[in-house]
């Protein structure tokens, strides 16, 4: 477990964004209970040998537990956990609750890399996501990041929106590099769970593009970003230079090791994989007798392992070594360069923009 993640799930939310599948819960007055849990369950893991050069404090909204408790969730990671004196130290933040004084406190704790949950500088986008911020909120936040000290900004925008034109998305890129960001993840609405846009589809309220829409309107994104100088490093994500790519999450693109706190946190060791309960109950619950919050596991064979290293080498620029491809993936090898969705370079597989499109049947193909 050298060169570790860390990661932290905070659980919660002032509104929950129509998009949005990822656990979390309204009750505000359960954070001192989670960061309760939070603590234990870091006890139970603390001790050991890893070192961590990464620590992502997401959500959720992290922004929300404000000062005091920000610092006892930083004082009880430090307390249990080594970190390596280059730590990429990421916290996310709702431009709502993002003021220059709330992003400067969190600097001091140690933070020196912001991502704020900007997803369209488009009014009419912000109110149909159910977003709390508006577009002027939004670049006030970018504005107070600077203004705290912060250089290592990412933000998040959404595409895809129902009616959405060429126009319009472009406009919030522009907008976006506008303020010279050193990361920009673009996500494409889609429908997840039980997220509310799943039952607003089903009983078609809203009709979200089609994929000719959706293929063209990524490979705009790609070219707009690239030709303005940002790397197209992973299927969403784009970093003004090699080194402002996002360290943590790179680690679940290189299946390196990193350990999950909180609720529906999950956790890799190389080979094994565990996730944490989706629920705040049943996960205080368990660290309150003693125990981990474990709801699965499972432990990967070296040919899943291997596909797995495909499947997420060709979603990034990395792509993957050619050597750990079947002998009988020469042919497909060939179609594919062919089709212009791969690339050889350096004994290497390499996923252009196109490839990207159609990343996750890539592994398919070749193996």
């Amino acid at each position: 477990m050298r060169n570790s993640g860390l990661y932290v799930h905070v659980p919660f939310c002032r509104t929950k964004c129509v998009y949005c599948d990822f656990y979390s819960i309204i009750e505000t007055d359960l954070i001192d209970e989670w960061l309760k849990a939070v603590e234990q369950e870091a006890a139970l893991y603390g001790g050991t040998e890893a070192l961590f050069d990464s620590l992502y404090i997401g959500g959720g909204t992290p922004s929300l537990l404000g000062e005091e408790r920000l610092a006892r969730l930083f004082e009880a990671l430090h307390r249990h956990f080594t970190f390596s004196t280059d730590a990429e130290i990421t916290a996310e933040a709702n431009p709502d609750d993002a003021t220059r004084s709330s992003l400067s406190f969190m600097k001091s704790l140690g933070v020196n890399r912001l991502s704020l949950g900007i997803q369209s500088f488009d009014d009419r986008d912000l109110a149909f996501l159910k977003r709390r911020h508006d577009s002027a909120r939004a670049q006030a936040a970018i504005g107070a990041a600077g203004d705290a000290g912060f250089s290592n900004i990412g933000l998040d925008l959404i595409y895809g929106l129902p009616k959405q034109t060429n126009k319009a998305w472009t406009a919030t890129l522009e907008q976006a590099v506008s303020f010279r960001p050193a990361h920009i993840s673009c996500y494409l609405l889609t429908v997840e769970g039980q997220a509310p846009l799943a039952a607003m589809a089903r009983e078609g309220e809203v009709r979200l593009p089609g994929e000719e829409r959706v293929r063209s309107l990524f490979l705009l994104t790609s070219r707009f970003l690239e030709s303005r100088g940002f790397i197209h490093y992973e299927v969403s994500n784009f970093a003004a230079s090699e080194g402002l790519i996002c360290r943590h999450n790179d680690k679940y693109w290189s299946h390196a090791p990193y350990l999950g706190l909180g609720p529906a946190a999950h956790s890799f060791d190389g080979s094994r994989r565990w996730w944490n309960v989706r629920s705040l109950a049943a996960y205080c619950a368990a660290l309150k007798g003693g125990n981990r919050p474990q709801e699965g596991s499972e432990t990967l064979n070296s040919e899943q392992l291997a596909l797995e290293r495909c499947y997420l080498g060709l979603r990034t620029k990395r792509g993957i070594d050619l050597e750990d491809l079947p002998d009988s993936a020469g042919p497909a090898v060939r179609q594919l360069c062919k089709a212009r969705l791969v690339r050889e370079c350096g004994g290497r597989l390499i996923p252009s923009a196109k490839g990207f499109l159609v990343a996750d049947s890539l592994p398919v193909l070749l193996t």
